[in-house]
């Protein structure tokens, strides 16, 4: 078994939608993490489902698989990054028709997960209002996944309501332990922001695990890295991941190199690369 690799079309704001996939498939990679914003395959925007049909065909030329991102920053509100969002005091409705809207993309690009996140609670909430709010919104989120058939995966980010994989799996437990709702693991927050290392949080949610997002970081410190410039022991995790048998994308999550998204896409493929084939190898050896 080896592990497939995407790329965060996040990390290719600079490009076209179609130029953007058109350069991850040729430097290698099986899939794309594609995030819905105004850049690429905006979801208020016009004809959303003649244009979803064509990033599906697109797709399926290119031989890529997918999953949808929606940490879009700006797409709703033009002053308040990611706002509104499931937490918030107003317009939450509105977090809720967009993540719809993802799900029904999901579901036309036969997509492998949808990964959505809290937001951040406004200081004067109480956070059982907050998991009130959260509980809610993220069980219509859940009945739309359900008509659609389609996965959600839950990703905790730091500075947020729910910001360690211990959050999610508290959400979880509030909403039943549904199993339309999966885990994203995004292996630099488990630096960032986690009690233990990227491989050990691995194997700790092992059988939740429905997304992973992959960068390097540092302790404490919520800034996307290239692989190299962190903390993340890249062949453990991988290997982590493999022992465990997960069989999604493994999505670099660079949003803030679109200034040189070819060339940072394929050092990323190289690394990941070279660290597979020294899990791989430590494999044998044990």
């Amino acid at each position: 078994m080896t592990l497939r690799f995407g790329y965060g079309t996040n990390g290719f704001a600079g490009h076209r939608l179609d130029d953007a996939l058109g350069v991850i498939a040729d430097l290698g990679y099986d899939g794309v993490a594609l995030t819905l914003d105004h850049p690429h395959l905006d979801p208020f925007a016009p004809d959303l489902a003649a244009r979803t049909d064509h990033v599906r065909r697109r797709l399926a030329a290119y031989g890529l698989a997918v999953v949808i991102e929606t940490g879009a920053r700006y797409v709703m509100d033009p002053w308040r990054k990611h706002e509104p969002t499931l937490v918030s005091d107003v317009d939450r409705e509105r977090r809720v028709d967009y993540l719809h809207r993802a799900i029904r993309v999901a579901a036309d690009l036969g997509a492998e997960a949808v990964s959505f996140w809290s937001g951040t609670l406004p200081e004067d909430v109480a956070p059982e209002q907050g998991w009130h709010r959260l509980t809610s919104g993220v069980a219509e989120v859940l009945a739309e996944a359900e008509r659609r058939d389609v996965r959600c995966a839950f990703e905790p980010e730091p500075g947020m309501f729910v910001d360690t994989l211990a959050g999610v799996a508290e959400l979880r437990r509030r909403l039943g332990e549904p199993d339309r709702l999966a885990v994203t693991v995004d292996i630099g927050h488990c630096v960032c922001n986690e009690p233990a290392p990227p491989q050990d949080r691995v194997r700790d949610f092992d059988g939740l695990i429905g997304n992973v997002q992959i960068d390097d970081m540092r302790p404490g410190v919520h800034e996307h890295l290239e692989f190299g410039d962190g903390d993340v022991d890249l062949p453990a995790t991988l290997g982590a991941l493999l022992d465990v048998g997960y069989q999604g994308l493994v999505s670099v999550e660079l949003p803030r190199h679109s200034h040189a998204a070819p060339a940072v896409a394929a050092r990323s493929l190289d690394a990941l690369r070279t660290a597979q084939a020294a899990a791989l190898a430590a494999e044998v050896t044990r």
